[in-house]
């Protein structure tokens, strides 16, 4: 599984993980709510969702290349494209320069069952379908038309859910204290410039590739 798309997936993936977007927020407006176990819960639950896209995506993959190799083609220059499409929105969103919203994570927090922070995770990234149309868009290009599309895939959902967790929950604990820096402009600026940048490049490098006949 470690082949030489290995080493680029995980660049991308880490950069990607670390973009302000929906599961930060949600984790860190949970970590503020309920604490420490509030916010690792929430971290946990959202990651175990990208099993779910990337299942449904490798079945969506699979059924295309049973229809041909043009087929395949066609869905990695739809990716190419939405990855574009991804990246200069991000590129955007560092020239505008928000920062995340820590202000508030000095409230009263509150006594939460564990339910709901999994509960909450889980639902906020399964029923993103943003989620599973990048799957769709990201995956293709990590996945040769030889390999076993759910395995691979289920192999590279396992790599982002510890990266994801990794940072998220680094987040966690740095939000009651050292996490002012996360709500700065500069911060969210960088991440987002970088983000964008890695995903314009690699669409453009799959919308260059050279595509099975």
């Amino acid at each position: 599984m470690v082949d030489a798309q290995f080493w680029p997936f995980l660049i991308a993936i880490t950069l990607l993980s670390m973009s302000p977007g929906v599961d930060t927020l949600l984790v860190i407006r949970n970590t503020a709510r309920g604490g420490t176990r509030d916010g690792v819960l929430t971290s946990l639950a959202i990651c175990c969702g990208l099993f779910v896209h990337a299942t449904i995506s490798a079945l969506g993959i699979s059924l295309i290349l049973l229809q041909s190799a043009w087929a395949f083609s066609a869905l990695k220059m739809a990716g190419a494209a939405y990855l574009i499409w991804l990246g200069i929105n991000g590129l955007l969103a560092a020239r505008r320069g928000t920062g995340l919203p820590l202000g508030a994570v000095q409230g009263e927090r509150q006594a939460v069952p564990l339910w709901r922070p999994l509960r909450e995770g889980l639902l906020s990234n399964v029923l993103n379908p943003k989620t599973v149309v990048f799957y769709m868009a990201f995956l293709p290009q990590f996945i040769a038309p030889t390999d076993p599309a759910l395995l691979k895939s289920l192999w590279l959902a396992g790599v982002h859910f510890v990266i994801a967790n990794v940072w998220q929950i680094a987040i966690v604990f740095m939000v009651g204290s050292a996490g002012r820096w996360l709500g700065s402009r500069l911060f969210a600026r960088a991440l987002n410039g970088a983000t964008g940048a890695v995903l314009v490049l690699f669409g453009v490098r799959l919308a260059l590739e050279r595509q099975p006949a």
